[in-house]
């Protein structure tokens, strides 16, 4: 018997439309894994699997852009592009929406998923939030948990610092950082805008020290790094996509310490304080001043300001003198918030306060202070002195990578069990105090020249960012056991679209295999982060030194350097060559393995040379630094090499064999 057209037309309606399934009877469900954790959770009932093709709909015309950012996330996790529309949503969208809520706050949002996705919040913030909140679960699977969460944050500031000052940060990797940052709810990106190395690792010698000034300078040509810096107009636009996505760029000029690069520029700004001669700004100096204020007039003034936020850092660290000196510093301080409060921004500061003691006063009304370390700001003191703080304990959040100091990757479970913003290295404050604005953690590049590459720094970052996005967004209150937070986080991966750890796959396997590679041929895959193993078979030909195997615009493996005609690799300024060479001829099988630590090349299943961390003196000897020396494995292009390369294998681990 032929179907009628009614039950035709049910059947196409059932293929179009989203899938749900529920179970008479079953239980609620549980409270699904994101991070961080869901505030509150009402399971449901059964599942929900959204349809190939969701539509996206938007009430109001100020949520269009984050409806777009939303689809294009979306296309980026699943391969497909959602139609996006103004309007009322049906059954099986995913609707935006703001709606008033005082419970909820500025940031919180409510996510309900039944026959439809609705997120719903009070401001546009929530709604950017719920969205990454989608994303998180579906990035784990394509059915939905039917429930409706209901979420805000405990802290409105949940941010992490880099230092651009001593390593250049290229902007396109701080742009896959916000992308990060905003799929785990982070709200605040600092850069640390300049800064300088220590003069110990330099000879001694100040006019040998690293400095760097990152912004260009219209005001004081030649000032700006050469090794590297931020044009005027690609950090506004990098500001204006970052507050895109619910990330506030909060830019430092750090001073009136930390300012070798200042000085070196124009010497008579310099302290003649015997050994912080060329650190220091001369607070005495009248060119202190003009320099400053002509500085903060470029990039704060105008109807165009290059730095955008309402907030603007100014540094005021680490200044050291004695009791006079410390008073002159606490009027630069004072001068240079109501500097800031002139041109309509908010000032912030890192403590200092209590290390520069004195009768000066400093304004605190409407100043927001990085406490970072008791020594030299209490945090008692500085809350009843009346400033709003931000926690940034130096002994809990610093990483300084190989630095033998402070932490190279952060201890998760101790800041996942002990930690929340309101203990300031073992002060504990009341959690939630309304001065409390919420936490940071912060990566401080101490040792220019040690190896370090951006993805070294981000691999550290990745490694807590969803531990400390959990604690200062949920505080105290976490119920997931550290283990099993440990255990789900990875499969959160990065946003959709990111992927600057290069991972590939979630489980240990052999994630690409080619028969042969075609000189110039472009390959599948376009590198492979830590840990991996990568080998194959080679017939040995007649090379030029010079000669790519594998490249990537960020590195490359050399068939045969540029220098010694080895084996070897190099990545952003620095070449590292093993102790081997393919000759004409000769056959072999090689195998490559890397860490975050080491690269190790093995020949013939024979261990030929190791990459490991190394210990580099300085100073004729006194002084020593740690250099790392590894490599995310470049993949996409195949160099024009005369050698046969077969039986390629690249794996997501490291192999025995």
């Amino acid at each position: 018997m032929k179907p009628s057209l009614l039950t035709l037309a049910l059947a196409i309606i059932a293929f179009l439309s989203p899938a749900f399934s529920s179970a008479k009877n079953a239980p609620a469900n549980p409270k699904p894994f994101t991070a961080p954790e869901l505030r509150q959770w009402k399971g449901g009932e059964g599942f929900l699997t959204l349809q190939k093709s969701p539509v996206v709909v938007y009430s109001d015309t100020v949520l269009a852009p984050i409806a777009e950012t939303f689809a294009a996330q979306y296309k980026a996790l699943t391969g497909t592009a959602p139609e996006i529309r103004l309007g009322k949503a049906s059954k099986g969208a995913i609707a935006l929406t703001l709606k008033p809520d005082k419970r909820l706050g500025a940031e919180g949002y409510r996510l309900d998923i039944n026959k439809k996705v609705e997120i719903s919040a009070p401001q546009k913030e929530g709604v950017i939030w719920g969205t990454q909140t989608l994303l998180q679960l579906l990035r784990q699977s394509e059915q939905l948990p039917v429930g409706t969460a209901t979420d805000m944050p405990d802290y409105p500031v949940r941010g992490f610092m880099i230092d651009a000052g001593r390593k250049y940060i290229p902007l396109d990797y701080l742009y896959k950082l916000v992308d990060d940052m905003a799929y785990y709810k982070m709200n605040r990106l600092h850069v640390h805008l300049n800064d300088n190395g220590f003069k110990y690792y330099f000879d001694d010698d100040w006019d040998k020290t690293q400095a760097a000034f990152r912004m260009e300078c219209e005001s004081f040509p030649g000032l700006t790094s050469r090794d590297g810096s931020y044009g005027k107009d690609e950090y506004r636009d990098f500001q204006k996509y970052a507050a895109s996505r619910g990330v506030d760029i909060i830019s430092e000029i750090d001073v009136p310490a930390h300012c070798l690069a200042f000085t070196r520029y124009m010497p008579e700004t310099a302290s003649a304080d015997g050994r912080n001669d060329r650190d220091h700004l001369d607070l005495d100096s009248p060119a202190t001043y003009r320099m400053l204020d002509t500085l903060l007039d470029e990039y704060l003034g105008g109807d165009n300001p290059v730095f955008t936020s309402p907030r603007f850092h100014i540094g005021t660290d680490e200044y050291q003198g004695d009791s006079l000196t410390m008073e002159k510093f606490r009027a630069f301080t004072d001068r240079y918030i109501k500097t800031v409060k002139k041109y309509g921004k908010k000032p912030l500061i890192w403590g200092s306060l209590s290390h520069a003691k004195g009768h000066t006063p400093v304004e605190t009304e409407g100043v927001e202070m990085y406490l970072w370390s008791n020594d030299y700001a209490k945090p008692l003191d500085m809350i009843d002195l009346g400033y709003e703080v931000v926690s940034i304990p130096d002994g809990w959040i610093y990483i300084v990578p190989k630095a033998g100091y402070y932490y190279d990757y952060l201890n998760n479970r101790k800041l996942y069990d002990e930690w929340t913003p309101a203990n300031i290295n073992g002060v504990k404050i009341q959690e939630r105090h309304p001065q409390l604005k919420g936490g940071m953690f912060a990566v401080w590049n101490d040792h220019p020249g040690n190896g370090i590459t951006v993805r070294d720094i981000h691999h550290r970052v990745m490694h807590s960012l969803p531990v400390m996005a959990t604690k200062t967004w949920n505080g105290a209150d976490v119920s997931v056991p550290f283990d099993d937070f440990e255990k789900a986080a990875p499969s959160l991966g990065e946003a959709p679209g990111v992927n600057y750890l290069g991972r590939l796959g979630d489980a240990p396997a052999t994630v690409l295999e080619m028969a042969e590679v075609a000189p110039g041929s472009t390959l599948p895959v376009e590198e492979i982060g830590y840990d991996y193993t990568v080998e194959f078979d080679i017939q040995g030909a007649t090379e030029d030194k010079g000669t790519v195997l594998f490249q990537t615009p960020e590195a490359t493996l050399w068939l045969s350097d540029p220098i010694t005609g080895n084996m070897g690799y190099s990545r952003e300024d620095y070449l590292n060559s093993f102790r081997f060479n393919i000759l004409p001829h000769e056959r072999h099988h090689v195998r490559i393995q890397g860490t975050n630590r080491t690269v190790t090349l093995y020949v013939d299943g024979r261990l030929v040379d190791d990459m490991n961390e190394r210990w580099v003196s300085y100073n004729g000897g006194k002084n020593k630094m740690a250099q790392v020396r590894t490599l995310v494995f470049p993949l996409r292009n195949a160099g024009l090499f005369r050698s046969k390369i077969t039986n390629l294998k690249v794996s997501n681990h490291i192999t025995d064999r």
